[in-house]
């Protein structure tokens, strides 16, 4: 179903394209009702409906630690946490559809196995210390990446990332606090902590996505401003925003190739397995098929509150229909 507010791009012809080319090199905002190209609606489609997607399936890893958090405080943290996550996937599901896209059938993409989402979330939690890696690490990942996607040139998406950073920032600092705490307690303590960041370090390098040079939508989507800077880019900031922070907290990167390089200021890391990664995506994950299945499991259970909502709804547009007339 198609918002009937919504402008659709009309056939692509040379005048129009320049025109919005010319716009996006000026810096300007594309808004839903403003013309495009249907690629870049497309290209925006699948991004941030993939984005969407992560943050839904993202609640799953941390979801079943919240009866076992050790603590009633830290329990309220990570329910606010897995929450936080839903309403991510909300605000960006509600930007998609200012593309003239459904919801529901991006969620019915996502059931069926068809839609793709960020492969850190095929990933298995085994210790509270992965609370801890996820929030730190993961999270981490995602500021860097989606305070640069705060400036992109398509404005709900930009917009949905200001309050998203906010909350993600309140996540990572939850998850650095846990990994701090751990490393200061106990050997064995400490040892989960080291446990969990030696099993999480490589897969949230990955997040970023491969080089550009391999990735075939890079440089389309840098080109009109979507991303504004490229996949390894925001891995180096990442790794240098990471590495002193380690340290800080006495924990040791699984990386014997890590070395600061006092040319460049930056630390430069070892080589990326990538066959892990596109078999991850792929499908072939340590929990892959499990996570979609509890997805599944979820869409259904839920199907009586969705029943009752549109229920709800239909009968206050009677009301107000009555009224009218």
């Amino acid at each position: 179903m198609t918002p009937s507010n919504v402008a659709q791009p009309a056939a692509d012809d040379p005048i129009r394209v320049a025109a919005f080319e010319g716009r996006i090199a000026a810096g300007e905002t594309i808004e839903p009702k403003d013309w495009m190209p249907e690629r870049y609606r497309k290209q925006l489609i699948r991004m941030m409906s993939q984005h969407a997607h992560s943050e839904v399936v993202g609640m799953l890893p941390e979801g079943n630690w919240i009866t076992r958090a050790p603590s009633l405080r830290r329990k309220m943290s990570l329910l606010a946490k897995v929450q936080d996550e839903g309403g991510h996937g909300l605000y960006i599901y509600c930007g998609t559809e200012t593309l003239g896209v459904d919801r529901h059938d991006l969620i019915d993409q996502l059931l069926s196995g068809t839609a793709k989402y960020s492969s850190i979330f095929n990933y298995p939690t085994l210790t509270w210390a992965d609370m801890g890696a996820i929030g730190w690490l993961v999270d981490g990942a995602a500021i860097v990446n989606q305070t640069v996607l705060a400036k992109c040139s398509y404005g709900p998406y930009a917009r949905a990332m200001l309050r998203i950073c906010k909350e993600e920032n309140f996540h990572k600092r939850q998850g650095y606090e846990i990994m701090a705490t751990l490393s200061k307690g106990t050997p064995a303590q400490k040892a989960m902590a080291q446990d969990a960041l030696n099993r999480w370090w490589w897969p949230s390098l990955m997040m970023f996505g491969p080089s550009d040079k391999d990735s075939p939508h890079s440089a389309e989507l840098l080109r009109w401003k979507v991303k504004r800077k490229s996949n390894d880019e925001l891995r180096q900031r990442f790794v240098d925003l990471t590495v002193p922070q380690a340290h800080a907290i006495a924990l040791v990167l699984p990386d014997p190739d890590l070395k600061h390089n006092t040319d460049t200021n930056h630390w430069e890391i070892g080589p990326i397995n990538w066959d892990e990664f596109f078999n991850v995506i792929k499908g072939n994950g340590p929990c892959n098929r499990e996570r979609l299945e509890a997805r599944r499991r979820a869409h259904a259970e839920g199907a009586w509150v969705r029943q009752a909502a549109e229920a709800y709804a239909a009968k206050q547009r009677g009301r107000a229909q009555s009224t009218a007339a």
